[in-house]
């Protein structure tokens, strides 16, 4: 299963607290040399990487000379403050030596529960990424506290990973992988590697006890990787110490914990599609857009569509029907109502001209449709 690895076209990689900070001691800047120049050789190949950065807090309490993690939330977000500008300034530095410039993208949990927000962010990262950019992606913690809650933004990670529908999402950590026991209560323990992510046999390997720059261990991580799995994303959870991690990753090594995902990245999006019960709105569609659905597999284009009923925002899930009523099709919308009835029967070259801005092509795109007619 480690093969898939190879062929994949966009990654999410997660660096941990310990490693970018060597355990609270100040900027692992060497090890961000390594890592960035890793990922350098990696996007030269055309692989897309999104970086998720922990490591804000850690760096804020080095500058700050705290030796413990404070408690006060509004201590660990001025920490986050002035510990952000150390990451941005040691990760642009380390990629400008390889001709790579990187883009700093703060998000909330919010960011991403929110259909409309996640939409923009996903445009945001995908125009970045579109660019040859490598984004650097980091819980916005002087506003928000869920990374403080769920630790090293493992979370974050994996929700990133759904929002750009990346292939794998890689953790790098201070540990070697998920092993069967705690390693460090017992040296004999045996490493997991590989195994399907919904395992059940894995909860009890886990641990909810982090260091003491992080939170959550092994939990967390395994959390993660069922996450990232909702769309289709496989996990390795790897040591960042290891020599040439990403490179041997890359090639298909066995390094790690491998967790398999059980759904390919489209059918588990579709999935999710075909059980929303909560639809915002549903448009009409003629005989030829119906017919290039159901048959040709296609996207749903302004010109297909007639009518448009109800009023919902961009990201929120329709319905999609023919002239008689029947269900055809839903999916994730990439046009406010109020935009598409301005839009109807049009050509997609001239939704620029109507309203100002092109974001999509397509008003529903068939990755994030399914098909229900016959069903």
């Amino acid at each position: 299963m480690r093969e898939k690895i190879k062929k994949a076209k966009r990654i999410v990689i997660k660096i941990g607290s310990a490693l970018l900070t060597n355990d609270g001691l100040g900027l692992n800047r060497a090890g961000i040399e390594q890592w960035a120049g890793q990922m350098a050789e990696l996007r030269k190949q055309g692989l897309e990487i999104v970086l998720v950065s922990s490591g804000a807090v850690a760096e804020g309490m080095s500058r700050l000379k705290w030796t413990s993690r404070p408690n006060a939330l509004h201590e660990l977000q001025a920490a986050a403050a002035i510990g952000q500008m150390g990451l941005v300034q040691a990760y642009e530095s380390a990629f400008q030596k390889y001709d790579f410039h990187t883009a700093l993208v703060l998000l909330t949990h919010d960011d991403l529960a929110n259909r409309r927000r996640y939409l923009n962010a996903r445009s945001t990262l995908k125009t970045l990424l579109g660019h040859g950019i490598i984004p650097v992606v980091n819980e916005n913690d002087t506003v928000a506290f869920d990374e403080i809650q769920f630790g090293d933004n493992d979370t974050l990670a994996a929700l990133v990973a759904n929002l750009v529908e990346a292939d794998h999402l890689i953790i790098l950590t201070d540990q070697t992988g998920l092993y069967e026991q705690d390693p460090r209560s017992n040296p004999d323990a045996v490493l997991v590697d590989e195994a399907s992510v919904g395992d059940t046999r894995l909860d009890s390997m886990v641990s909810n006890k982090g260091g003491a720059l992080g939170r959550g261990g092994m939990f967390t991580k395994l959390r993660a990787a069922r996450l990232a799995a909702r769309s289709g994303s496989a996990c390795v959870i790897a040591s960042g110490r290891e020599q040439d991690v990403l490179l041997r990753l890359a090639r298909g090594e066995s390094l790690g914990t491998y967790l398999m995902a059980e759904k390919n990245p489209v059918t588990a999006r579709k999935q999710w599609l075909a059980g929303q019960l909560q639809l915002a709105g549903t448009m009409i569609l003629d005989d030829g857009a119906c017919k290039v659905l159901t048959g040709k597999g296609g996207s749903l284009l302004a010109v297909g569509v007639s009518q448009v009923s109800g009023q919902f925002q961009r990201g929120e899930v329709v319905n999609c029907v023919d002239g008689q009523g029947r269900e055809i099709a839903r999916g994730l919308v990439n046009y406010s109502s109020e935009e598409i009835m301005k839009l109807l029967g049009q050509s997609s070259d001239k939704i620029e001209s109507i309203l100002g801005y092109v974001d999509e092509e397509e008003l529903i795109h068939r990755d994030n449709m399914i098909i229900t007619a016959g069903t």
